[in-house]
């Protein structure tokens, strides 16, 4: 056997024998593949997105003029709260989950997820969930109090709609839960034998941070809308002060979630643009380990700062200088990564397509979130900013400039992987150029808007603000007409975009060493970790353990049952421009 058919024979064992065809049907039915399971997240997700859009341009339409002439001040309340709930719980969070049940199986070598059955039950909650946010919606009776339903705002609103938006986020939160525990006993448990915790990818790490942080994080909120509901339905006074209670408890259990849910909805995304950006520079990610350990020091760090939303809320002074020292520290993870990318991008042989085209953009708007962060952080400025289009701004570059961007640029990566089909890169690269001028357009603004004092959470503003706020709804109506490239994008390209084969990207994780897309096992034979994850261009030649079949035994009686390979493709090897 030469040595090309020998290169050859090392993809056999991770190769299954077809892709796995599933009809459409098996979408809409209540099944424990992981892969089906991952697509129902995603496509689910994406459809809340497009309506968490349609109620942003409704607000940001209002917000054009200064006077309540578009949606009446209730109406608006009502909507801005739905959008922002949609965005978060809807969007976001299930769509890392998606990318999650999808990837992490075929990156660790497993056939499926650890629960398989339980995996289908978190996903069939989110539908219903997210039905109930919208009939709260329709019935015209849906907060108002703003996404965090602040007492005592929330017991002078809608109580109906208060009680359906706090069902929706207890289905959601379970949800979560329930997915969490199957994350992390997956990435724990069910890793082939040849893959030890510093060969996963780091997708992986993400997802294991990301899961210890829902685990530990979403029952306190859950205890306290279930005491909001009391106080909504049954007359306690738990947050109510006209009976004693304290709302300020709310802030602390319902923060005590909801920063670390910043975290939830980061890391994923972390870890998809650690991924991309190696893959697409062609060189091995700088600082592994460091990457690795900075998600887990997130996760840590994310659960002792809440309070950095409450300064104005009369916490002693002493605890004020807690959190603000532990927010600041917790950009060292977090500058660890970004530095680690720009290294990992310095120097390399990139490949400017879609997927690193948004995984760069990424970077550069998450650093301007990043920065307002620490900004924030810092107690006299947090006081002077708190509550204005300032905070606004910089959660908007946080979690579009960040998730979003992450979003789609896993998007972009993995849709060969999902489909077998290759997206079309002109059409990938228009919608990447509309998402960064209208998010600019719509989000930098608003930092001027805050320093000069315009409130957030307000249908009417001094007028004195109209241009900033015309130029924001403009790039909101960018960033609306920016996302059908994308949908049209993908939908002819899922039916009749180019062949893409099993790796296209030459990449080196366990999730390309399959078909594309991936057979319903996954796997015929238990893949063998050969190389490193990243070790693109490295020109190591390692052994890999093949199974032979009773065809090719013969041929290599004579030797150990062993190949020597330096890339999973012999067409990788022989491209000189990757070895650095």
């Amino acid at each position: 056997m030469t040595q090309a058919q020998l290169q050859e024979t090392a993809n056999l064992p991770a190769l299954a024998e077809e892709a796995g065809h599933r009809n459409w049907r098996d979408y809409f039915t209540f099944n424990t593949d992981h892969k089906v399971i991952g697509i129902q997240y995603l496509v689910t997700s994406f459809v809340f997105y497009c309506i968490g859009g349609v109620l942003a341009d409704l607000v940001r339409t209002e917000l054009r003029t200064p006077d309540s002439d578009f949606l009446n001040p209730e109406l608006y309340n009502e909507v801005f709260t739905l959008h922002a709930t949609i965005m978060i719980f809807l969007w976001v969070i299930p769509t890392g989950a998606g990318f999650a049940n999808y990837l992490v199986p075929l990156m660790i070598g497993a056939r499926d997820m650890a629960f398989p059955r339980l995996n289908a039950v978190a996903f069939w909650m989110i539908p219903p969930a997210g039905l109930l946010l919208i009939v709260s919606l329709l019935i015209g009776d849906a907060p108002e109090a703003g996404w965090t339903s602040y007492p005592p705002l929330s017991l002078v609103t809608g109580q109906v709609g208060e009680g359906i938006w706090i069902m929706s986020l207890l289905v959601l939160g379970t949800s979560s839960i329930l997915g969490a525990l199957n994350f992390l006993v997956t990435i724990l448990k069910m890793r082939v034998p040849s893959m030890g915790v510093y060969q996963m990818p780091l997708f992986c790490w993400s997802m294991l941070a990301t899961s210890a942080l829902q685990l530990l994080a979403t029952p306190v909120l859950a205890s306290a809308l279930i005491l909001l509901a009391f106080d909504l339905l049954a007359g306690t006074t738990f947050f109510n002060p006209t009976g004693g209670g304290d709302p300020v408890v709310y802030q602390h259990m319902f923060w005590f979630y909801s920063h670390p849910a910043v975290y939830i909805m980061i890391l994923p995304f972390f870890g998809l643009i650690s991924e991309v950006i190696p893959i697409h520079s062609r060189k091995p990610v700088f600082g592994y380990t460091a990457i690795a350990y900075s998600s887990l020091a997130i996760s840590f760090l994310g659960l002792i700062v809440w309070a950095h939303h409450m300064f104005t809320s009369g916490i002693p002074g002493w605890l004020r200088m807690f959190f603000m020292i532990t927010t600041m520290i917790i950009a060292v993870p977090t500058g660890i990564k970004i530095f680690s990318w720009l290294a990992t991008l310095w120097g390399g042989k990139l490949r400017l397509n879609s997927a690193l085209l948004f995984a760069m953009g990424f970077v550069g708007t998450f650093v301007i979130g990043g920065i307002s962060g620490v900004m924030l952080a810092a107690v006299p400025f947090d006081i002077h900013v708190h509550d204005t289009y300032f905070v606004v701004a910089h959660l908007h570059y946080v979690l579009f400039g960040g998730s979003v961007l992450g979003i789609f640029a896993g998007y972009y990566h993995w849709f060969p992987k999902i489909t077998g089909r290759m997206m079309n890169e002109f059409w990938g690269r228009v919608h990447f150029a509309l998402t960064i001028v209208g998010l600019n357009l719509t989000f930098l603004p608003m930092h001027k808007l805050g320093m000069e004092g315009m409130n957030r959470r307000i249908a009417m503003y001094d007028p004195k603000f109209t241009f900033l706020n015309e130029i924001c709804t403009i790039g909101a109506y960018v960033l609306a007409v920016s996302t059908f490239p994308f949908i049209v994008n993908a939908i002819w390209s899922w039916m009749y975009g180019p062949k893409a084969g099993n790796n296209p990207w030459d990449a080196l994780t366990l999730e390309w060493m399959t078909t594309s897309p991936p057979a319903i096992e996954n796997f015929d034979e238990l893949p063998v970790v050969a190389t490193g994850p990243y070790d693109y261009g490295m020109g190591n030649r390692q052994t890999v353990q093949v199974p032979l079949s009773d065809e090719q035994e013969p041929v290599l009686a004579a030797g150990p049952k062993s190949i020597l390979r330096a890339d999973p493709d012999p067409a990788v090897a022989a491209r000189p421009e990757d070895r650095h």
